[in-house]
């Protein structure tokens, strides 16, 4: 069984399909989905039809992002949505065809089932942030969801690793404290949507027209000099074997000669 957590999506539609096929999942894997799947990006509903039928296909654990909870307090609790339309929510109800009164009964039931967090044996998962003193189960809403990583939490409790999303990485490159790992990388502005392996730290990263991010130039390089070293290595070999074999030794003595 392979794990991978997933940062914040924002309606990057194309980069979670591109992800997707990257990860390629079989039924035994699972996915991670830190929050934070709609608004600013150009497709909200797509990408939440993407998570529906991905939970067909393997193990999708879906948390909260503090965007979700404006959405459903719009959509479904009667909030006045001035606050979230100013956060990146008219995108949302464009892709819901201009109303939220189109979302689908699916999409909803998807959104009211959100989890909090999601712990395993060695890690924790959560949207935002968290109190290194309190368990996960305790943690207050403000930081779960909507507090940024401006002053750092020290290591959790449990010794668990903690991954977050929430607070975009304008550079593209993950956050890795060690204890802590932000997988936020800005995917909505000039970044990308990253997957990581939780257990390899393997990471996988698509900007939101779909492309994979390539490979960084100093990698590319290293890569360039080590095959270059082998092709050296086996032409060099190639040659060694290649040049003539004398019949005899060039010091063999000929008919006739006394042995000194």
């Amino acid at each position: 069984m392979r794990r991978f957590v997933i940062g914040d999506i924002h309606g990057c539609d194309k980069a979670l399909r591109t992800l997707i096929e990257c990860i390629a999942p079989e039924p035994d894997d699972e996915l991670i989905f830190l929050g934070d799947y709609v608004d600013r990006g150009p497709d909200s509903r797509g990408v939440i039809d993407q998570l529906i039928e991905l939970q067909s296909r393997c193990r999708v654990v879906a948390l909260r992002g503090n965007h979700e909870i404006m959405l459903c307090g719009v959509a479904f609790g009667g909030l006045d949505g001035e606050m979230w339309l100013a956060a990146g929510g008219k995108a949302t109800v464009t892709s819901y065809g201009g109303s939220l009164d189109k979302i689908p009964a699916a999409h909803k039931k998807f959104l009211l089932s959100l989890l909090p967090h999601y712990e395993t044996q060695q890690s924790i998962f959560v949207h935002a942030c968290y109190d290194a003193r309190t368990p996960m189960d305790q943690q207050p809403e403000e930081l779960r969801y909507w507090t940024h990583l401006n002053t750092t939490p020290g290591p959790h409790f449990s010794g668990k690793k903690v991954f977050v999303g929430h607070t975009p990485q304008p550079t593209g490159v993950v956050l890795d404290l060690g204890y802590l790992v932000c997988v936020d990388t800005y995917c909505f502005g000039n970044g990308f949507l990253t997957g990581m392996n939780v257990a390899t730290n393997e990471i996988i990263q698509v900007d939101k027209k779909g492309f994979r991010r390539r490979v960084p130039a100093a990698a590319f390089l290293l890569f360039v000099a080590d095959a270059f070293k082998f092709v050296h290595r086996l032409i060099t070999k190639r040659r060694r074997v290649e040049l003539p074999i004398p019949a005899e030794p060039l010091n063999a003595p000929k008919p006739g000669d006394q042995p000194e």
